[in-house]
């Protein structure tokens, strides 16, 4: 989670996440667009990239 916190802050983007013992629920999704941002994708690349390394 820091990881991708740190991510999404220097991108000035922040998701919707919740965090519950184990488990973490991330929503993508940019309101002013209306669904996904190239914002969103990049985030989520480096997420699938955090979670696979």
């Amino acid at each position: 989670m820091t990881r991708v916190a740190m991510k999404a802050d220097k991108m000035d983007h922040h998701p919707e996440w919740f965090n519950v013992y184990n488990k973490v629920n991330v929503t993508l999704s940019t309101h002013d667009c209306g669904g996904l941002s190239q914002n969103d994708v990049q985030l989520a690349i480096f997420m699938e990239y955090v979670v696979n390394n």
